[in-house]
C-alpha cells in the first residue's frame, strides 16, 4: 500500500487501525513522516473508539477519526471540509 501511495498520490486516505502487516497508527506514522506524503489528509475509521485511540491518531497528525459503525453523513462531511482545507 505504501509504493501504491507513492506512485498514485491519492488525494485522501481512509484508514482502519486493525489492518495486516502493520496497523493503522503505524501506516499513519510512516506517511506522515514521508515529505511528499504527509500533506495528503487521513481519516481513520475504526471499532475502537477508546480515548486512548482517538488522543493517539490526533498526536499521529490524523486529520479525522470516525468510529464503526459510523453515519454516512460525517464520513461525508469530513470528506467534504478536508478536501476544501487540502485543495486551496
Amino acid at each position: 500500500a505504501l509504493q501504491l501511495l507513492a506512485e498514485r498520490r491519492p488525494d485522501m486516505i481512509l484508514l482502519d487501525i486493525e489492518m495486516p502487516r502493520m496497523d493503522g497508527f503505524e501506516f499513519a506514522k510512516t506517511i506522515k513522516a514521508d515529505n511528499n506524503l504527509a500533506h495528503i489528509p487521513i481519516i481513520m475509521i475504526t471499532s475502537r473508539t477508546a480515548e486512548k485511540h482517538r488522543n493517539r491518531a490526533k498526536e499521529l497528525g490524523i486529520d479525522a477519526y470516525l468510529g464503526k459503525p459510523y453515519q454516512e453523513e460525517e464520513l461525508m462531511r469530513n470528506l467534504r471540509e478536508l478536501l476544501a482545507l487540502h485543495t486551496v
